[in-house]
């Protein structure tokens, strides 16, 4: 019955009840020669031990752990000779149980206990070598318990450096497994850069950065690449401003432009920082050719902005005349372009260029912000003390819009020069309004504005002019009608009666008798 544990047992316990010890030990050898199961050995382990036979413990020990090579059996057998006073025999338990595993099936629990079994012995250099080794040589996700004993260790026996650098090993663990469990999340990456940046290791850092920029986007919508696009960006400026290496920096920016389908949308940062970049570089040519090349291939306003900036630095302005004549061929619409364009040239001291620019601006069709370039023409006129030529702009604006900031605007322009003018303005503008008969609220305003201007510069005269124009405001009701098409119930709201107004409603007054009658009453 070889494998009938409990007659095993029930023979060595009876020989040892008789004080047989030698024949207790042979059925043992007997039994072993069948390598039963871990529990066994133990029995016969403390038999030995029973009877102070250390010797011949540490021997079944060493056959032991060769029958049962699991990771807790060697920890068993280092913590005996711990336990027996030999430390140095328990230490190299430990590093025999490392070199039996090999690094292809290390175990974190050997690990563990080696490093603590160090810390007890106040090595503390040993166990933080240790812990070291293992999270080098171990998988991420098998050193949970590591990273918590190290983080104590270092909390106890540790300088700020220590505990510092065992929180950053934390956090790479944990973006690590964030891009490795979703590639494109490009904010994981940029925290990832941020802690292996610290370390000044290029190559690694380069790694880094080519496992990050291999996560294309695959769709081909701008929205998507905006934060990719910045990975690209952050590796040019480290291979320019830490590595120092301009030719790897070139190649990045090559590189990623290759990427970018220009056909659909392209980064003017991009473009841009290259160019700089090369202009750093002392090769004026080359930027040149990296913003022609981007204005050919994908014009947008940023780059031509970009490109006109560079010559105007340069004091290249034939090359901006240039750039601004293709820019507004590619964007007529552009009244920002239209009036730098204009401002360049008055400040070269051609104002009769500038005028003409200007008047090729406000003939285009169609404009982004024309009120924009008729104030800048405006501006530029008065620049020139050419007063005429701006109240002939002026009216040229109201040919094409009746809006009230023009009139006041014109009303102030005036103001500066003529006050009679400046009452001929609002009397017109007030008439103007009136006639269109457009917002309320627009000709209220002119009215107030044109108070204000009496109120200061008129006398009794004007200012009671003024006054018999002011409206009335009132308060009147309406029926509410909700979305679905039912009555709502009355809402309140304010209007204005002007003068005219009030003769062509002869109810009017006969409401106000009653109004005061009301008052009269309750009072």
């Amino acid at each position: 019955l070889p494998r009938a544990n409990q007659f095993w047992y029930k023979y060595t316990y009876m020989e040892e009840m008789l004080g047989n010890i030698a024949a207790a030990r042979q059925i043992f050898e007997r039994w072993m020669e069948w390598e039963p199961e871990e529990q066994a050995w133990f029995s016969y382990i403390k038999m030995e031990l029973r009877y102070k036979e250390v010797p011949r413990a540490r021997q079944i020990y060493e056959r032991f752990v060769m029958v049962h090579p699991e990771v807790k059996n060697w920890i068993r057998y280092a913590r005996f000779e711990q336990h027996h006073g030999s430390i140095p025999s328990s230490r190299d338990v430990y590093a025999r149980a490392m070199d039996f595993f090999g690094d292809d099936n290390l175990d974190e629990q050997l690990f563990v206990s080696f490093a603590r079994f160090e810390e007890q012995q106040k090595e503390y250099e040993r166990s933080r070598v240790i812990y070291k080794y293992a999270l080098d040589r171990l998988p991420k996700e098998n050193s949970q318990e590591i990273f918590k004993y190290f983080s104590q260790f270092e909390k106890r026996f540790g300088d700020r450096r220590g505990i510092e650098s065992i929180v950053v090993s934390k956090r790479r663990f944990q973006y690590e497994e964030e891009v490795k469990a979703n590639p494109s999340n490009y904010d994981a990456w940029f925290d990832l850069l941020r802690l292996v940046e610290e370390d000044d290791d290029l190559d690694a850092i380069r790694d880094v950065y080519e496992r990050a920029i291999a996560n294309v986007p695959p769709s081909p919508e701008k929205r998507h690449w905006r934060r990719y696009i910045y990975l690209w960006v952050y590796y040019a400026l480290f291979e320019e401003l830490v590595a120092k290496d301009p030719e790897r920096t070139r190649q990045v920016y090559r590189t990623c432009l290759q990427y970018i389908p220009h056909k659909k949308f392209t980064f003017a940062k991009i473009w841009l920082m290259f160019a700089e970049f090369e202009i750093r570089q002392r090769d004026i040519a080359a930027a040149r050719r990296i913003l022609g090349n981007a204005v050919g291939r994908c014009p947008k306003d940023k780059l031509f902005h970009g490109y006109i900036e560079l010559e105007l630095q340069l004091r290249e302005f034939d090359r901006c005349r240039t750039l601004y004549g293709k820019f507004l061929e590619f964007a007529p619409t552009n009244c920002t372009s239209w009036v730098k364009f204009a401002e360049l040239e008055s400040l070269l001291g051609d104002s009769d260029r500038a005028r003409g620019i200007y008047e090729l601006a406000v003939d285009q069709p169609l404009l982004d912000m024309p009120e924009v370039l008729w104030k800048a023409y405006i501006d530029f006129e008065v620049s020139q003390d050419e007063k005429d030529n701006a109240r002939k702009l002026y009216d040229r604006m109201l040919q094409r819009t009746q809006h009230v900031k023009v009139w006041l605007s014109l009303a102030r322009f005036e103001t500066a020069e003529s006050v009679t003018r400046a009452r001929d303005v609002y009397r017109r503008a007030e008439k103007a309004l009136r006639s269109a008969e457009g917002d309320v609220e627009e000709r209220v305003l002119i009215l107030e504005k044109w108070k204000e201007f009496e109120d200061e510069q008129g006398d009794e005269s004007s200012r009671a002019d003024v006054a018999k124009r002011l409206p009335k405001k009132i308060k009147k009701r309406r029926a509410v009608t909700l979305e679905d098409g039912t009555q709502g119930g009355w809402e309140e709201f304010h209007t204005y009666i002007f003068p005219e107004d009030e003769d062509s409603a002869p109810n009017l007054k006969l409401l106000q008798m009653a109004h005061l009658w009301k008052k009269q009453q309750d009072d």
